[in-house]
């Protein structure tokens, strides 16, 4: 079967021929994968600065924003049925018997960094034709969000740093009195830091959960992205024509940063305007360390002000039911701005030009099946 694969030692990406699985446990399931989505993550792959093929392999298959249709299921398995449509989860537990986080399933907080990650670390990816999986590694996403489920994992990175943000601010009486069950940031204001994939469906949730949200990226009106904001019900800021300084005055105390840029001298100098009691969410990784910020002076803001910054990646079972029962209410809410952040569907002749960055907009997915 067909697949795009990553050499690591000859540096090249290469539609390949791979060998077709098989089930062979009573709990796999066989899926037919229909699309997958092209992330930061991949392209960065494609530089040959990480990725590691699976034991045994001179290539890893790519791919790990996918989505897949159930075809054939082993004996033992009870969720899934053949013509189901589910979201693999990416990251798969360690070896280590001691690893707590591993051991109840939460191997996105694995203590001893052995996982392996489907399409990044040790196991091919989704960016091929047919996968054979476990049941319990599934999540399925009803048919109504076909178009559109493929946004399902990169929407997770979003659903997990609220998850741990709410988690977090239990610490203190930070959500409003009044704030309704289902909005619990009514009256808390939230800046998301660029306008990517991460960052839009960031804003989304964001806005369902109650929160002003403003988002703080590059392009300056006129511009896609920009009305994309606005049609959401989120106010657009153009770093270029507005100083972080600005930015802050116009928007008022910050509660909460929700950064998905992947570079750390922004986020950085926008950490310095944080509210008291504020909490920052770094989800992107830079390529290259360029912050110059004074770590006393960091810590000085992050003591006096009782502050929380932290890092997330990859996601839970909680995160993967939050954003699939989100996806479906911002198809619901914003149809035509959801539909809008797949930017283009390609074959997998063009993956290529996808995964070396040839394409523009906001989403590029690669189509395996119709």
């Amino acid at each position: 079967m067909r697949a795009i694969a990553i050499f690591p030692k000859e540096k090249s990406i290469k539609l390949i021929e791979h060998e077709a699985p098989h089930i062979t446990s009573p709990t796999q399931v066989k899926l037919r994968m229909l699309e997958v989505g092209v992330c930061g993550t991949d392209k960065e792959i494609c530089t040959f600065r990480f990725g590691a093929p699976p034991p045994g392999y001179n290539y890893l298959v790519l791919g790990h924003e996918a989505l897949g249709e159930v075809v054939e299921v082993g004996t033992g398995v009870q969720r899934l049925k053949p013509g189901d449509l589910v979201i693999p989860t990416v990251r798969r537990p360690c070896s280590d018997s001691n690893c707590r986080a591993c051991a109840v399933a939460r191997q996105d907080f694995c203590f001893t960094g052995e996982y392996t990650e489907y399409g990044i670390k040790s196991q091919h990816g989704y960016m091929t034709e047919f996968v054979v999986d476990d049941e319990q590694f599934m999540h399925p996403v009803p048919q109504e969000l076909r178009n559109v489920a493929v946004l399902t994992e990169p929407l997770t990175i979003a659903e997990k740093a609220l998850l741990q943000v709410w988690a977090m601010q239990q610490r203190l009486p930070w959500q409003m009195p009044d704030a309704p069950a289902d909005q619990p940031g009514k009256g808390l204001k939230a800046v998301v830091l660029g306008a990517g994939p991460i960052s839009l469906l960031g804003s989304m949730a964001l806005i369902v959960a109650g929160f002003d949200t403003y988002v703080y990226s590059r392009s300056v009106p006129p511009h896609p992205k920009a009305e994309l904001v606005q049609s959401i019900g989120a106010t657009y800021i153009s770093s270029k024509t507005t100083s972080v300084e600005d930015m802050v005055k116009q928007v008022g105390n910050i509660d909460l940063v929700y950064e998905g840029l992947g570079g750390s001298t922004l986020p950085f100098e926008v950490m310095n305007h944080l509210g008291r009691n504020a909490i920052f969410a770094f989800t992107g990784v830079p390529t290259f360390t360029t912050s110059t910020q004074a770590t006393d002076q960091l810590m000085s803001r992050l003591v006096g002000k009782n502050q929380v910054v932290f890092g997330t990646v990859n996601a839970g079972n909680d995160a993967f039911a939050a954003a699939i029962r989100d996806l479906h209410i911002f198809t619901q809410r914003w149809p035509a701005a959801v539909r809008s952040l797949i930017s283009q569907r390609v074959s997998m002749e063009n993956a290529q030009d996808a995964l070396l960055g040839k394409y523009g907009g906001i989403k590029t997915v690669v189509t395996i099946a119709e």
